[in-house]
């Protein structure tokens, strides 16, 4: 079968283009339009011009653990929550990989708990220490506190610190018109002397309370005997002239002070708040304070009035 010359010409171009031409090697056209070749060289002309490359299969997915290992691991980088996407976590439990931090708000209670209870504790504390150091002075040595002194008591009488001899005394300073400080302590000797006379009765008789006016100028025997009508019937009301006050309150150091006055002349006194308790020769046994409770006063009276010295 011959081939047209058009033809021919394509064949022998793409053969030149393959290496067979330049080498002689190209098979040679006859008059006749046919072709011989060779075994090889057909071959050659049968293989493609390009050669593809074998095409790799795709990676497989990645397993369920290796997901969930990327997800942890993001987790413990970042939020700290090891829930997926989805809100599930391993097991359906929710779990929290950041650590709690030392402080939280109920340690923080539980420090102010334990700060309010160590102030609380270092008041009473301090309180004691005082009151011991005071109870060894006592006992120890003679305080320079009290001495001689004079007053009147409500029937006119003089009384002085030798009328009350042989009775231990509870010795008390205020005045009349005081709102509030001076009737609760006197309500607070009362109860002391109310539980003395229960427990311990002989105690109790020998027991004197005494109230001494530090405002005189207003503090008249009519007054003071309407204002002790409102406390224990054991007490013996004092007053005198302001010299005499002052004097006496020098000796005990009691701090006396007049207020401003108002518009229509009243005043209050501010002064110092201690019941001195003095044995039966006068002399100064103990100091009890505003913040004791009478159940204190009473045990300290007791241990007072029973000691019993040794040499």
């Amino acid at each position: 079968m011959s081939l047209p010359i058009g033809a021919s010409r394509i064949v022998s171009r793409a053969l030149v283009r393959q290496g067979f031409g330049r080498s002689g090697a190209c098979p040679s056209i006859s008059s006749g339009g046919s072709t011989s070749t060779s075994t090889s060289r057909t071959a050659a002309l049968r293989r493609p011009l390009t050669t593809a490359k074998p095409q790799q299969p795709p990676p497989p997915p990645p397993s369920a653990t290796a997901t969930n290992s990327i997800k942890d691991a993001k987790t413990r980088a970042g939020t700290g929550n090891m829930e997926g996407l989805d809100g599930s976590s391993n097991g359906g439990v929710a779990m929290s990989m950041i650590p709690r931090g030392p402080v939280s708000w109920a340690s923080l209670g539980l420090v102010a708990v334990a700060a309010a209870s160590a102030v609380a504790y270092y008041q009473i504390e301090r309180e004691r220490r005082l009151e011991n150091a005071m109870g060894k002075i006592v006992s120890t040595g003679k305080p320079a506190i009290g001495g001689e002194w004079s007053l009147i008591d409500l029937d006119g009488n003089l009384v002085t610190n030798r009328t009350f001899e042989g009775k231990w005394t509870l010795l008390y300073f205020g005045f009349a018109r005081c709102p509030d400080i001076c009737p609760s302590e006197m309500v607070k000797v009362g109860k002391v002397m109310d539980t003395l006379a229960e427990q311990h009765p002989e105690l109790a008789k020998n027991l004197q309370p005494i109230f001494v006016s530090v405002d005189p100028a207003r503090d008249s025997l009519k007054a003071l005997k309407g204002y002790g009508e409102d406390f224990h019937p054991s007490y013996v009301f004092l007053t005198g002239s302001p010299e005499q006050v002052q004097k006496m309150a020098k000796k005990y150091r009691v701090y006396v002070s007049k207020a401003d006055e108002t518009e229509d002349g009243d005043y209050l006194v501010d002064h110092s708040i201690v019941i001195y308790f003095h044995d039966d020769q006068g002399d100064l046994a103990d100091c009890f304070t505003q913040s004791m409770r009478p159940s204190d006063v009473v045990e300290k009276i007791v241990e007072r009035m029973t000691f019993v010295p040794t040499y």
